[in-house]
């Protein structure tokens, strides 16, 4: 519970980070840390009735310091796990490994960051795991820091979640002290008055311009103003399907949402999906199984967002084959859910 809260605590902090903001030079760090790592590992698998509890050590990294805002890193840490045996009834510790890489964006360029990395642990198992987290670093000079960090462990090779909390100190090679340049002040603005004629360049004087600041690109009025045209706009949609299924593939949900948004910006609009099937099988089950497949894709349209009164369904059977080839790929062709829906916009007319 106190992980979780420092982990709270440092996020929230993160927020004002801007505040603390104070360059850094490229260039290479190094640093040692104190580990404390909480595992919840109960009845391992590979080694039955041993449970895995929190871990103290210590460890080493070393990094690099990209930019302001980005660094990474390479650690190492020597871990001493506390375990329980209930088959033999005691407890023993276990010695761990711990290594991996991490990234690490430094919110503002300021003393609060971020982190993300993958590790590979040996402590009576392998795991790999993804971690994420918060830290804080605390610059003493130039060069030297302090950090204190908290991040959380996915499993991988097995689904354990772990927390995990650090404090380091490290040197940053490569910094110097840089006087700061005074600040100069702003010369006095010099103002000309000038006539405004045409402050828009449309051709249509400031004093009879409606719409002032019309974009260069636009063609405009006699008042100045945009002029728009209307455009026709056609959006097509085409679902196929396994044999003998109506349920819609997941590959196809994103082009049936990409037709709710259409739908949804041109509330006129209605669309009839056309079902159809392949040539195989009976005629009567191809008639139902084509309506199917039509009442489906329009479900998938009702979850995303669209009245069911302006969609409308016909199913075809086998009656409109696309490809009248008798091969499994014209069949595939043929299973398959068809619409066209047409809008009229308004677009601007160009100069």
């Amino acid at each position: 519970m106190k992980l979780k809260s420092l982990t709270i605590a440092i996020a929230l902090a993160a927020t004002s980070a801007s505040a603390f903001a104070a360059e850094k030079t490229e260039g290479f760090y190094i640093g040692v840390f104190g580990d404390y790592y909480d595992a919840s590992w109960r009845n391992m698998r590979d080694q039955a009735g041993l449970d895995v509890n929190e871990s103290t050590g210590w460890g080493a990294e070393v990094g690099y310091r990209f930019s302001d805002y980005w660094s990474a890193r390479l650690e190492y840490a020597d871990m001493d796990f506390n375990a329980f045996d209930k088959v033999a009834g005691n407890r023993n510790g276990i010695d761990g490994e711990r290594y991996g890489i991490d990234a690490l964006y430094h919110f503002g360029g300021g003393p609060f960051y971020g982190l993300f990395g993958v590790k590979e642990m040996d402590a009576a198992i392998d795991n790999t795991f993804l971690n994420a987290g918060v830290g804080y670093q605390h610059f003493i000079t130039d060069g030297l820091f302090v950090n204190a960090e908290t991040s959380v462990y996915q499993g991988l090779d097995r689904g354990y979640t772990d927390v995990n909390a650090k404090l380091g100190i490290n040197y940053l090679f490569g910094q110097s002290s840089v006087a700061e340049e005074p600040v100069q002040p702003a010369p006095e603005p010099v103002i000309v008055e000038v006539a405004p004629v045409d402050s828009d360049n449309d051709n249509i004087p400031d004093a009879d311009d409606k719409c002032p600041n019309t974009p260069m690109v636009d063609a405009v009025d006699a008042d100045g103003c945009t002029l728009y045209e209307n455009k026709e706009v056609t959006v097509k949609l085409l679902v196929t399907f396994p044999n003998n299924t109506a349920n819609v593939p997941n590959k196809y949900f994103d082009d049936i949402k990409q037709v709710a948004d259409f739908m949804k910006e041109n509330s006129a609009v209605t669309v009839q999906l056309e079902g159809h099937a392949s040539a195989p099988g009976d005629a009567s089950y191809n008639q139902s199984l084509s309506e199917k497949r039509a009442k489906d894709v329009a479900a998938e349209l009702v979850k995303d967002g669209i009245e069911e009164s302006r969609i409308s369904t016909v199913g075809y059977g086998e009656d409109r084959l696309k490809n009248p080839a008798n091969t499994r790929a014209a069949n595939a062709e043929n299973r398959r859910v068809e619409a066209q829906l047409t809008a009229t916009e308004k677009v601007k007319v160009k100069r």
